[in-house]
């Protein structure tokens, strides 16, 4: 099957001096009123967010024939770009052959069927092509039910008179997912199906809780892996607890949380997640779908924040990330930050890296710093703490025995008269098991 083509068509709105006046008159009175607030977080710049786009474009199975990055004041109301530049990029477009316009912005369904109308070839904006490319790499029914349940809802605003994108019956970029025969046409059916999806979703969520109860009766904390898509979150999870969950280039690879068990180096056991990544402007109706799977991020102990080191834009990609965790109302919950990929880095700067309390500096292909990684996690973990204790056990108490082989850490050990006096660092979920034998 032939590759599809497409022309990618960057937006970077520079208000004019006047604007620009007002605005930072405007942003001044509210850092004054908030000065807690910190005055500037780092941006994309327009080519920065048009590279990214190209990259979700080739995760989507697309072929780039072309760009445009276009500078204006403000936004068209009627077509986004403008009437001339609407006419320019129809010809670049046809002149490279392109199936479809891809927009690195989100379009009203006016301005959709305004520019289809004109360059004669789909149009997708950012939001739809993230969408897409959930709806190809959704493997699980649960992750099928959310992605479906997303594109619904943002189709639905959109069905009055829908253009070419919507003639197109299956097969393409943009038409992936629920299917488009009848549930574009019929709003009640799509709001029948919202209904449907939202209910099972629902029946995922209890029995998710209901899972999630079981494991916190056993004194087991959660760790979730959260990141911007792409930093090596799936690579990481595999090196720390050898499983062998997707690792891709591609951008939203995984969907569906993973769950592993991980054994510190107190031998304390957790759950390790992995979880879908994060992007600038994540779609709300995404992050509303995807509440049943990012629960695992609301309840976890412990937050790991993956990094992409080695990215010029890791500053403003880990802003995204904080803004995503805010929303999830998870912002204050105990974070842990991982830089990874440092063996992409020059050896000068992989040199002067420091880890310090609340950062650990990462390689998960090269194995570089993971031992450092899970001592750190040890230390910042509550749950089920480790104490130093001494214990008397007779010998013939061998379970006593084994569960400590297993589950602590075992400092000194001498065998006195048919026992074994030990001094170990257990869990306390293990002492409250042996307070038998615990020595005051």
């Amino acid at each position: 099957m032939r590759q599809e083509r497409a022309f990618l068509v960057g937006l970077d709105y520079r208000p004019s001096r006047r604007d620009s006046r007002l605005t930072s008159g405007v942003q001044a009175a509210r850092d004054a009123a908030s000065p807690s607030r910190p005055t500037s977080q780092p941006k994309f710049s327009a080519e920065e967010s048009l590279e990214e786009l190209r990259d979700l474009a080739i995760s989507a199975g697309a072929e780039i024939v072309g760009e445009i990055l276009q500078h204006r004041d403000k936004p068209d109301p009627a077509t986004l770009i403008g009437k001339g530049k609407l006419e320019e990029i129809a010809g670049a477009a046809a002149s490279s052959d392109a199936d479809l316009l891809l927009f690195d912005h989100d379009l009203t369904a006016s301005q959709q069927r305004n520019i289809e109308k004109v360059v004669n070839a789909r149009v997708i904006d950012r939001t739809q092509l993230i969408l897409d490319i959930f709806a190809t790499h959704a493997r699980t029914r649960e992750g099928q039910l959310q992605v479906e349940l997303a594109q619904l809802e943002y189709m639905l605003p959109r069905l009055a008179g829908r253009g070419i994108e919507m003639s197109q019956l299956g097969g393409g970029i943009g038409t992936r997912g629920p299917g488009e025969t009848q549930l574009e046409t019929d709003r009640r059916k799509i709001n029948r199906r919202i209904r449907h999806l939202q209910q099972q979703i629902e029946n995922v969520r209890r029995i998710r809780s209901q899972q999630r109860q079981r494991r916190e009766s056993v004194p087991v904390a959660t760790v979730a892996l959260v990141g911007y898509t792409n930093a090596g979150k799936s690579t990481l999870f595999n090196a720390l607890t050898k499983a062998t969950v997707l690792e891709s280039p591609r951008m939203f690879a995984t969907l569906d949380p993973t769950l592993r068990s991980v054994a510190l180096p107190s031998k304390r056991k957790i759950l390790l997640s992995d979880t879908v990544g994060f992007i600038r402007n994540l779609p709300h109706t995404l992050v509303s779908s995807f509440r049943a799977t990012l629960e695992e991020v609301q309840r976890a102990a412990l937050i790991v924040h993956v990094s992409d080191a080695s990215s010029p834009l890791s500053a403003e990609q880990d802003a995204q990330v904080d803004e995503v965790l805010k929303e999830l109302e998870v912002a204050n919950k105990p974070t842990l930050h991982v830089k990874n990929k440092v063996d992409l880095l020059p050896s000068k700067q992989r040199d002067s890296l420091r880890d310090d309390a609340a950062t650990v500096h990462v390689s998960a292909v090269k194995g570089i710093g993971l031992t450092t990684l899970l001592d750190r996690i040890d230390q910042v973990l509550s749950e089920d703490a480790p104490s130093r204790v001494r214990l008397h056990i007779p010998q013939k108490e061998g379970k006593a025995l084994a569960m400590l082989e297993a589950r602590a850490r075992i400092y000194a050990r001498e065998y006195k008269d048919g026992a074994v006096e030990l001094e170990a660092e257990i869990p306390e979920s293990l002492a409250r098991k042996l307070k038998t034998w615990l020595v005051s």
